[in-house]
C-alpha cells in the first residue's frame, strides 16, 4: 500500500462543482493500494501516517506528528500511484489491486483512520476528483508498506 503525503496549510477535494472533504493544517495522502495488500498493510500505513513526524517543533524541527498537532488528514484515491512506469511512455496499470479490493481496503483505512482520529476527511473512490492544496514547506513523503516497505 502506498500513501504520498504532503503536509498541507490547507486541502479539499471537489466531485464536480462539491467539496466533498476539505482540511486545514494537516496531511492530505494520495493512497495507492496494490495487488496483494491486506488490512495489514493499512494497518501499518496508517500507523506510519499518525505517527510519521513532518510538522515542526517548537525549534522548527520535524518532530510532530499530525496527532501531536492536532491536523486534520485527508485520504483519497489514487490507484495511479501502483502504476508500472519503468519503461515505455504509457503506464501500466498491472500492480494495482482490482477496483473492488481496492475500494474495500480503502475504506478499511478510512474505517481506522475515524476510530483512531478525529479530523478525517475523504474523496470518493472512483470519482473523477480535483484536489487542491496548498503543500507547506513544500514536504512531501512517499510511504509504502508491504512487501517493499
Amino acid at each position: 500500500m502506498i500513501g504520498l503525503l504532503q503536509r498541507v496549510s490547507h486541502a479539499e477535494v471537489r466531485v464536480e462543482t462539491k467539496v466533498i472533504g476539505a482540511i486545514q493544517s494537516g496531511l492530505m495522502v494520495l493512497v495507492g493500494v496494490e495487488r496483494g495488500d491486506s488490512e495489514q498493510q493499512a494497518d501499518r500505513l496508517l500507523e506510519r501516517l499518525l505517527t510519521y513526524r513532518v510538522f515542526p517543533d517548537d525549534e522548527g524541527r520535524m518532530n510532530r506528528s499530525v496527532q501531536d498537532v492536532g491536523g486534520g488528514l485527508l485520504l483519497v484515491s489514487q490507484f495511479t500511484l501502483a502504476a508500472d512506469t519503468r519503461k515505455g511512455t504509457r503506464p501500466g496499470f498491472s500492480p494495482a489491486a482490482e477496483p473492488q479490493e481496492g475500494k474495500r481496503l480503502f475504506d478499511y483505512l478510512v474505517r481506522r483512520a475515524r476510530e483512531q482520529h478525529s479530523v478525517v476527511e475523504t474523496g470518493e473512490f472512483g470519482a473523477h476528483m480535483q484536489v487542491t492544496l496548498t503543500n507547506d514547506g513544500p514536504v512531501t513523503f512517499w510511504l509504502q508498506v508491504g512487501s517493499v516497505g
